[in-house]
């Protein structure tokens, strides 16, 4: 009887183990497979165009056969960047206020606001965006540094954007924060460090890895973001000189264009292509990030 109660065990772990090796492996063949359908169908483009012509010009007239992506990889980048370092900052130190200084009840009032805040859609955002951020950087922003902004521009798309990603950053943060064992924070007081003394050399030091992951994930799901972003840009395929010049990032003009254009084969071949790059920017950018957080973890030697 034990005998066969150990054989029955046995069989459904391996089962378990097999099952789950085999959804491993679907996961990662189903990024291959977006990979080499989006390569396949820009296939096109990449035809009639060298790889070097698409990506360093920045000369965009679909319909003259000219096709420079350029302006919108900067576009995308540009947003994406000044949104990380308007969320970053704010996230961090919300999360160490709210993991070690805050009173229990403000803890009941702002984790469910920042909940609301993470649910909320993003063409809402967009909406905010259009009705307070762009007349605040057009009326009374941008004339204290250029002479005329239309207020769609990257500064308007950061904005938006670093609002978005705050509160899932924010939350993030706070679980990594509490992670870090209590014994640390006593053995720190013990030898005098200051409140603000624990949070720096021990919580943000033993939460590194968790940290540089956190932003890694909110800056792969700012590098995608749309509507949001789409109806604060400005949407001008050119190369963004300022805060205040309008933009046109990668995700805004798949949506803008692919469903009006599909009676172009070129010019869908191109909308693919720039989905592409899209999708090889963000798998580049998460390799190299894996790479830093393993160098990040054998020097603190977590």
């Amino acid at each position: 009887m034990a005998v066969s109660l150990l054989k029955k065990r046995l069989a459904k772990d391996r089962s378990a183990r097999a099952v789950m090796f085999t959804l491993t492996v679907l996961s990662l063949l189903l990024l291959v497979v977006m990979g080499v359908g989006l390569y396949l169908k820009s296939e096109m483009i990449l035809d009639e165009y060298s790889l070097w012509t698409l990506l360093t010009t920045a000369d965009w007239k679909p319909l003259k056969g000219s096709f420079g992506f350029l302006p919108f990889i900067i576009g995308t980048l540009a947003v994406t960047a000044l949104s990380i370092l308007i969320a970053l900052p704010i996230s961090l130190l919300t999360a160490l206020y709210l993991s070690e200084y805050a009173h229990s009840w403000t803890k009941r009032v702002v984790f469910p606001v920042l909940d609301i805040l993470a649910g909320i859609p993003s063409v809402v955002y967009g909406v905010w965006g259009t009705l307070i951020i762009v007349p605040w950087i057009a009326d009374t922003l941008g004339p204290h540094f250029v002479d005329y902004t239309s207020g769609y521009t990257v500064l308007a798309s950061g904005i938006v954007l670093g609002v978005m990603i705050l509160p899932v950053l924010v939350s993030l943060f706070i679980e990594i924060f509490t992670i870090v064992p209590q014994d640390y924070r006593d053995a720190a007081a013990s030898l005098g460090a200051t409140k603000w003394q624990i949070c720096y050399k021990v919580i943000l030091r033993k939460s590194m890895p968790g940290i540089i992951a956190a932003v890694v994930l909110a800056i792969s799901k700012a590098f995608g973001e749309t509507i949001a972003v789409l109806m604060v840009c400005g949407n001008y395929a050119g190369i963004p000189r300022s805060l205040f010049d309008p933009c046109y990032p990668l995700p805004a003009l798949i949506a803008n264009n692919y469903g009006e254009m599909l009676s172009l084969p070129l010019y869908e071949s191109a909308l693919m292509f720039a989905a592409f790059i899209l999708f090889f920017i963000i798998l580049v950018f998460n390799f190299a990030s894996r790479l830093l957080l393993q160098r990040i973890e054998k020097r603190y030697k977590l």
